[in-house]
Parts: structure tokens; sequence; C-alpha cells
């Protein structure tokens, strides 16, 4: 039988997967990020999961991908092209929606649970 109630357990996540951003997009920093996938629907153009970053500051792009952002621990300035930086701290949620393009400056190293569509 298929479970349709899944959670996150953040005390044990697993094995991350491992990767630094494409150094095209890296402004400052040597950037590690670290990224869960905990479960996906509708074959596979949702998803959710756990992310991680050390701090650095790159070029974010969305493209089309519609994501909520949960920040669990750590410190973010994020700036949307044309507009003032806004600082995300431990209990702060955000959606960075299809088109948008900025920066992602870690300023402590961040988790944060996030959702995409």
């Amino acid at each position: 039988m298929t479970r349709h109630l899944v959670t996150f357990n953040l005390h044990d996540l697993g094995e991350p997967r491992e990767y630094r951003p494409p150094t095209d997009r890296v402004i400052d920093g040597d950037i590690v990020v670290r990224n869960w996938d905990v479960d996906s629907a509708k074959e596979g153009t949702v998803r959710a999961g756990v992310f991680e970053s050390t701090p650095g500051t790159n070029r974010s792009i969305k493209g089309e991908t519609w994501e909520f952002c949960y920040i669990l621990s750590g410190e973010a300035e994020i700036t949307e092209d044309g507009y003032a930086p806004i600082t995300f701290r431990a209990g702060d949620c955000f959606i960075m929606k299809p088109g948008y393009t900025g920066t992602w400056r870690t300023v402590q190293t961040v988790r944060k649970v996030w959702v995409v569509a």
C-alpha cells in the first residue's frame, strides 16, 4: 500500500547530494550545497526536500520553477533584481515565483525546507 502522508525527519535525512553552484553563477565564496530529496509527486513535477548552503553569494535564476522556502537555520540575504535585499532567518518563509532572478547571499550556513512545482 502506498503511503500518502510523508514526514520530514530533519534529524535523519540520510546522505545528501553535495555539489557546488555553477562557477559562472558564483559571485563570492567557495559555496558547498547539500540537498536531500524527501519526496516527489505528479511524475516529478512537484518535489520537496531540504537544502543547505555554506556562506557565499551566487546568482539565483528560477526559470519556470515556483519554489516555497521555509528557513530552518542560518541567515540568507536575497536580492531580487531591481529591488532591495531581504534578510531571512530561522522561521521565515517566502516564495520565489517563475521568472525570479537575483542574488542569494548566505551569511551563515543556511538550511531550508523547499517545495518546487
